[in-house]
């Protein structure tokens, strides 16, 4: 969910295309990740999480108050270091999760995360 909202932060306040463009893909990538992983969490009896937790908010909270270059600067900054955190994460459920069907959505979406991460990481190198 933090996702999908800094995403749409991004189309909105970032100052350069780059940015703007990431935010979409951010945000569509993950609203699509969300769908089939409530999906998934109706099939196995899973309850998620119905707001984001208050790290995130907090996040989308204080990027909510930036516009233009700095936003630019510090959403890429998060982004590049929330990615690399996500990967590790989702590689370690999909080598060693509990549940199928969630060692499954991991393993399928850790491509999607490098991904992120790539663009974040080139559109860092081009903001100043």
């Amino acid at each position: 969910m933090a996702e999908v909202a800094l995403g749409n932060l991004a189309q909105q306040q970032g100052s350069s295309a780059k940015v703007k463009d990431y935010g979409k893909k951010l945000a569509n990538d993950h609203t699509k990740a969300n769908n089939e992983l409530m999906q998934i969490a109706s099939r196995e009896g899973i309850t998620l999480p119905s707001s984001m937790d208050d790290k995130q908010q907090k996040t989308v909270d204080r990027f909510s108050k930036l516009t233009g270059a700095r936003f630019d600067r510090e959403f890429l900054k998060d982004s590049v270091k929330d990615h690399e955190e996500d990967i590790a994460e989702f590689q370690k459920e999909a080598s060693q999760g509990s549940d199928p069907a969630l060692r499954d959505f991991a393993s399928s979406h850790v491509s999607t995360l490098q991904d992120h991460l790539d663009t974040a990481q080139n559109a860092q190198k081009n903001t100043k």
